[in-house]
Parts: structure tokens; sequence; C-alpha cells
């Protein structure tokens, strides 16, 4: 029995974890509520990795390149061009369904009694720009700034390149010493993901009964926002068929190994709803196929600011569900405005708690539309937030690849192939 128990793959304890979540929070409501801590505990242990393991494998990746700083420079408008193509896609796919659809006709805006305001917090190009440099390392590291980090980390390891001699050798053996502890750090940590994960999908639904007075309250309530949830899962599988899939085709991404490299981050993605959860393990995934480091530890990252596929089509499919609600018509040239809003505003918030939210708000008072359409959302927020944060993942560990096979480095599966004079290290 006991060998049974451990031949199986942590994929497939994930998927016990997850049945076994939804079953404590159906049959046991108050006590899958009260073992929130422990999904608490394995969030916070992965977050911990996040900045070293960032910062570490970024410095090798740029400053172990010695003076070829147009390399980085290019793998980086490479990024971005990509990036911005894709996302704008997701938002005019979102558009579509939502125009199609049209889940937001009927609906009753009317807030439930004693419900709070959200807080809307205006966010303009200007408020991006200055987020991304931070006052401190150090007080970006400690709120998981990602995006601050990933810009101090490049500054850091450009200047480290300029550097000559023994300072620059400890500098780059400290940093790559750090990336490996890091990675067997994130296998110690992922023993303890379907604990981690059958708390969080335990809490989540134990919540909703207890919240709604059974079952049938819960499903109620998710049953009235049903149709803005099925848009939004509609509209992201369109996307994956039209978009992603054509451009793993058009990249020849081995879709198999590709598949399987992706499953475990994103059933973490999907149950705990959580990027940051998912992302020491997908960037490990993503290197043991035959991604170089350099690109990985770059593009991950950075996507997780500029690459957020399945957040932007919710934008879409949440602002214009505002004004369907609303009983507001919007002309094509109104919703392509809001469009590009949705698009500069969404970058470079990845890091701000319930940045999709913050945004949505934002955008809806601009365009004088109903504020309280996001206080209904919140009502289905978290089941559109597990499938936005898993397209999320896909998307930029699929946009990793693409690179590697744009700048020619791709290893074609082969685990731990390097280049640029950084040492392999075998997949955990």
């Amino acid at each position: 029995m006991w060998t049974f128990l451990r031949r199986r793959s942590l994929t497939q304890w994930i998927v016990v974890a997850m049945v076994v979540g939804v079953a404590l929070g159906i049959l046991f409501p108050a006590f899958a509520v009260s073992i929130r801590p422990i999904s608490t505990v394995f969030l916070r242990m992965i977050k911990s990795i996040i900045v070293p393991l960032i910062f570490g494998t970024l410095v090798v990746g740029i400053a172990g390149h010695g003076d070829d700083m147009k390399r980085v420079g290019r793998l980086a408008l490479k990024s971005i061009i990509y990036f911005e193509v894709v996302t704008t896609l997701a938002l005019f796919i979102g558009l579509l369904a939502v125009n199609v659809l049209k889940p937001g006709v009927g609906v009753s805006l009317a807030e439930p009694p004693g419900a709070a305001p959200v807080a809307s917090t205006p966010i303009t190009f200007g408020t991006v720009l200055e987020h991304v440099v931070p006052q401190s390392f150090f007080e970006a590291a400690a709120g998981n700034e990602m995006l601050q980090v990933v810009f101090w980390s490049v500054v850091f390891a450009i200047g480290l390149s300029q550097v000559r001699g023994r300072a620059k050798e400890t500098m780059l053996g400290f940093c790559e010493a750090l990336a490996e502890v890091m990675f067997k750090f994130t296998g110690v940590v992922m023993k303890f993901a379907p604990f981690g994960v059958a708390a969080a999908l335990a809490f989540t639904v134990g919540q909703a009964v207890v919240k709604h007075g059974g079952p049938a309250g819960a499903w109620e309530i998710l049953r009235s926002l049903g149709l803005v949830v099925l848009t939004l899962y509609i509209a992201l599988v369109v996307f994956g068929l039209v978009v992603l899939l054509p451009v793993a085709r058009f990249a020849r991404v081995p879709l198999g190994p590709f598949i399987a490299a992706v499953k475990e981050p994103a059933l973490i993605a999907f149950s705990t709803a959580s990027s940051e959860a998912a992302l020491p393990k997908a960037m490990e995934q993503m290197e043991a196929i035959g991604v170089p480091r350099r690109i990985v530890a770059f593009v991950m990252p950075t996507g997780y600011s500029f690459n957020l596929d399945g957040s932007t089509l919710y934008l879409s499919v949440a602002a214009l569900f505002a004004a369907q609600a609303g009983g507001v018509s919007l002309t094509l040239g109104q919703q392509l405005l809001m469009m590009l809003t949705l698009m500069l505003t969404s970058k470079g918030v990845a890091g701000v708690p319930r940045a999709a939210l913050v945004i949505l708000t934002g955008t809806l008072a601009s365009f004088h539309l109903p504020v309280e359409a996001a206080v209904v959302l919140l009502g289905v927020d978290v089941l559109m937030d597990m499938a936005r944060t898993t397209v999320n993942l896909v998307g930029n560990c699929l946009a990793t690849v693409v690179m590697a096979r744009w700048e020619g480095e791709y290893a074609n599966g082969r685990s731990g192939l390097i280049r640029g004079g950084i040492a392999s290290r075998e997949a955990v």
C-alpha cells in the first residue's frame, strides 16, 4: 500500500486534493473554513521563493553573457512585441464574446444591503511607469512586487556585466548558487502542495456554503451570474484554440512535452487562483523541457506583468458586462477606446492584490459606467479568477518556448541544456 501511494505523481495527488477540498467544503463547511491557514502557509512558502529565484536567475542569465547586451536587448524587444500582440488578441476575443452572448442584459445591479463600495484607484500610464521603478529593492522584495524586482535585477545585472575580475566572479557564483538552492527549495515546498490545494478549495467552497445558508443558497448565487462565467470560459477556450494553439504550431512547439510540462503548474494555478504559487514550478518545468535558463528567467517574470492573457480577456468581458448591466449602449469606437485603456492600464500591476478589480473599477469610473458591477462580479470572481490565472500561466509558459525558438536556442526537450556558459542542472 505504501509503495502504491509513493508511486503516485504530484499531479495525481493535486487532483485528489482538489476533489477532497470540494467535498470538505460541501459536507463540513465550518471545518473547511477553519483550515484556511494551511493554504495560507503554502502560499507564503511559495511567495518566499519568488524574489531570490528571479534575482538569481536573471542576474546570471544577463551578466553571465559578458558584454553581449545586444542579445539581452533583442530578447526584451521580441518579448514585448509578442506580449502586446497576444494580449491585444485576447482583448478582442473577449470583446467579441461579450457582444455575442450579452451576459449583462437583464442583470440587476442593485447592491446587497450593507455592501461596502469597492475602492476605485485611478490608474494612468504615469502611475504604471512609476510603479515599475522601486524606491528600494528590499521594499519591492518584501511586497513581492515582481515587475520592480525584475527592473532592479536587470539593471543590477547590466552593471555587473561591466565589472571585471574577482568581484564579478564572486557575485555570479553567489547568484548561480542562490538559483540552484531555490530550485531545490521549490522541490521541497511542492511536496506540501496537495495539502495547500485541498485547504484552499475547501475554504472557498465552505465559505460560500456558510454565507448563503447551504449548498442550495450558494448554487442560486452562482446561477444568477452563471452566464458571465460561461462567457469568460468560452472566450478563454476560443483564445486557446485560435491564438495559443496556432502560435505553438507556427513556432513548432512540441505539444506533447509542453502539455506534460505545464499540467502540474496549471493545476496549482487553477486550484489556488494564484500565479505566484505556480511560478517557481513553471520556471523549473520550462527549463526541464529545453528552454535556456536565461530565457526562462527573463520571459516568465516579465510575462506576469506584460502578458496576462487571461486577465486582459477577463477585463474586456467584465467592462462590457457592466455596460450591458447598466443599460449603457457603447459604440464600436467607444468599445475600442475602452479596450485600449484596459490594455495600457493592465500593464505592470500584477503584484497589486486584486489587480484586475482595481483596473476594472478605475476603467468603469473613467467611462462613467456603473462601478457597482464590480461588486456584483465579486460573487463569482473566484470561479473566473481560477480560469484566467490558469490561462495567464499557460500563455507565459508558451511565450518562453516561443522566445527560445525565436532566438534559435530551444533544446528540443533535452533537460538542463543551457547556453552562454551557465552551468546545467538536472530537473528536480
